[in-house]
């Protein structure tokens, strides 16, 4: 955690018990693991719900090459089975709070199922809602919405009953956004003047013919089809995994950080979301070029990124910047100070259940409800015996007065062999349940 991250338990009776829904695949998955992180280092138990391991099978359906009708049937059934897995999840694990991730798979269904069970559910919605229209159908069944962009998603949401939508823009992890030092061979293969990461989108397809005369490399997928650009797509336009993205963020000197739109007239969009890599960029220590966006300034100031109205205007600054590294760097090192100190994942998840805790007090009487602590089953205990319970909180990563099902749930989830005091605390759990006893 950086050390000006909120420390999101210290406001709560004791951890919350957060149930993560990832997606299939998709924009959203790195997200929703970076935010499952975030919760956890804020103190909280998180269980994530492995959704990409149900994807293959999905995928897989395909090849059974029956008619298209017959396999969206097919495949709109799989994903009920995997949401109702999701039902049972939460039936087993009784969290706190459900947390969805944009594309989670979660069927109206099964919202109506957990609202009857009371357990509170939230979305965040990281996605252009313009585009991806299907938030219209499932966000009045969740209890929170949260959202990248303001109005009119605001209203819209309103007039079709969700009340509790919450502006959330993206983040950085520091502890994988990061600068790094990477060796000669690194550097010569991710490394170059200009690049960008990301998909062939249309605007990116027809402004990137005019950035030609540059050392430039593209990274990413859905390029393929276009011959003037298809030698500076890397790798056979592969998709480039996190870890890889971080890389080439530090070995290129200039990141060109143009927004996505399938309207290729529209160059530079001017609209109103600010994507993952603006903050990711700026975590790393990266010099960024980015399209405005008119929710920008709201997360940086004009001194920390650079911003371009037009091609034109990019071409020029592309020029000057890379002639000037002293300039370069002072500006990155503006924008990296800015995230740590305002755009952790740590800082939206705290956000998150602040709102959840304001909005949901009539949902949420006992919100934390009430639980007997690990802290009480050390009354009476030998001082050494209290010390070994401390430090196995400690080592499984649980703060503040955690209760005795978090811990049992925290010591079934670790792999591999299990010590002697995890094993004591699952054999009292079980004498629990099978007595009676209260722990």
């Amino acid at each position: 955690m950086t050390p000006s991250a909120p420390s999101s338990a210290d406001g709560f009776a004791r951890p919350l018990r957060i149930l993560l829904v990832l997606p299939l695949y998709g924009g959203s998955l790195p997200v929703g693991r970076f935010a499952a992180a975030a919760l956890t280092r804020l103190g909280h138990v998180v269980e994530v719900v492995e959704s990409p391991d149900f994807h293959p099978t999905y995928l897989a359906l395909r090849a059974l090459k029956v008619a298209a009708d017959k396999l969206e049937h097919l495949q709109n059934s799989y994903l009920q089975v995997v949401s109702q897995a999701v039902v049972a999840k939460a039936e087993t694990f009784a969290p706190d709070l459900v947390l969805a991730m944009a594309q989670a798979p979660l069927s109206r269904q099964a919202l109506k199922r957990l609202r009857s069970l009371q357990i509170p559910t939230a979305m965040w919605f990281v996605e252009d809602f313009r585009l991806f229209t299907y938030w219209q159908a499932f966000a009045p069944l969740y209890d929170v919405f949260a959202v990248i962009q303001k109005e009119p998603f605001f209203a819209e949401l309103s007039a079709i009953g969700q009340e509790n939508a919450l502006y959330l823009p993206l983040a950085a992890d520091p502890d994988f956004h990061r600068p790094l030092e990477l060796s000669p061979a690194e550097r010569h293969r991710f490394g170059s003047d200009l690049s960008f990461m990301g998909a062939g989108y249309a605007n990116r397809r027809v402004a990137f013919r005019q950035l030609l005369g540059f050392d430039f490399k593209i990274w990413g997928s859905d390029w393929d089809g276009d011959p003037v650009l298809e030698p500076y797509v890397q790798e056979g336009g592969r998709r480039v995994s996190s870890e890889e993205c971080v890389k080439i963020f530090n070995a290129s000197r200039v990141n060109l950080n143009l927004h996505s739109s399938v309207d290729p007239a529209r160059l530079v969009t001017n609209g109103d979301f600010v994507n993952p890599r603006t903050f990711e960029l700026a975590a790393c220590g990266a010099f960024q070029l980015v399209d405005r966006r008119s929710l920008l300034d709201e997360c940086f100031a004009a001194n920390e990124v650079v911003r371009f109205s037009s091609l034109d205007e990019l071409k020029e600054m592309v020029g000057h910047y890379l002639s000037r590294g002293e300039e370069r760097r002072a500006v990155a090192e503006k924008a990296r100070a800015r995230v740590l100190t305002e755009h952790t994942y740590e800082h939206r998840m705290g956000r998150l259940l602040e709102f959840c805790a304001e909005r949901l007090p009539r949902r949420l009487p006992e919100w934390p409800r009430a639980a007997a602590s690990a802290a009480s089953l050390e009354d009476g205990l030998p001082e050494e015996l209290r010390a070994k319970l401390a430090a196995l909180r400690e080592r499984l990563g649980l703060s503040g007065d955690v209760s005795f099902d978090d811990l049992v749930w925290a010591v079934r989830s670790q792999k591999g062999k299990l010590d002697p005091l995890d094993t004591a605390v699952l054999f009292l759990d079980e004498w629990r349940k099978q007595y009676g006893g209260n722990a």
